[in-house]
């Protein structure tokens, strides 16, 4: 929230005062085919998340400007982090107990580094962490410091290295994290089934 308002001009819809002494935001979006039926059930449950003090406090979208403007706060995280200098990019998975606590282990671990923001955002259904830090410019000292703790962190916790994005080119030496070397070839053994001229994702899949 602080790198889209400070980066974008993004603003709170919480207002000003509450962005400081709120540490998480949750964006819920529902389809239903009443819109009365529907909003009367979202309300019950907020109602419900507030009562039980699970949430401090609510906003709700009330037309499709709204809509946009909420869903940009989520969607322009990444270009306000470009903003800042430096971005070190990580999509991993991590069990729900655990999944934000990488955030603040790496933010100890970097303390002594001149790193902007750590953070982390993603999809709480599936346990897909966002993780980003920045710096100004590019910092060997402290890529040594992320890399590979990252990789090793996510298996302690037995999550994976790679979520939605899939490995790329950069990540594929990296599987060995998260699979066995026996899964990986059973792995190349079906991608040479399905595709063995090699020309889906070339260069892009396994080590």
């Amino acid at each position: 929230m602080r790198a889209v308002n400070e980066n974008l001009k993004l603003q709170n819809p919480f207002g000003a005062h509450i962005a400081d002494r709120t540490k998480f935001y949750c964006l819920i979006e529902t389809h239903g085919s009443n819109n009365d039926h529907d909003r009367s059930k979202i309300e019950k449950l907020f109602d419900k998340l507030v009562g039980d003090k699970l949430c401090s406090d609510v906003v709700m979208a009330e037309n499709s400007g709204q809509i946009l403007n909420i869903w940009s706060l989520r969607e322009r995280i990444a270009e306000a982090l470009t903003k800042d200098g430096f971005n070190y990019k990580y999509d991993i998975s991590l069990p729900l107990d655990s999944i934000y606590q990488l955030v603040i282990d790496l933010r100890e671990r970097l303390k002594n580094e001149s790193v902007l923001r750590c953070i982390g955002y993603g999809h709480l259904g599936d346990g897909n962490l966002h993780l980003n830090l920045t710096t100004k410019e590019f910092n060997p000292s402290a890529f040594k410091l992320i890399e590979p703790f990252v990789y090793e962190w996510a298996k302690q916790k037995n999550g994976s290295i790679s979520a939605e994005h899939g490995l790329g080119s950069r990540k594929r030496d990296y599987i060995y994290y998260s699979k066995p070397k026996e899964a990986v070839q059973l792995m190349k053994l079906l991608k040479n089934t399905w595709d063995p001229n090699h020309i889906l994702n070339p260069y892009k899949t396994l080590p």
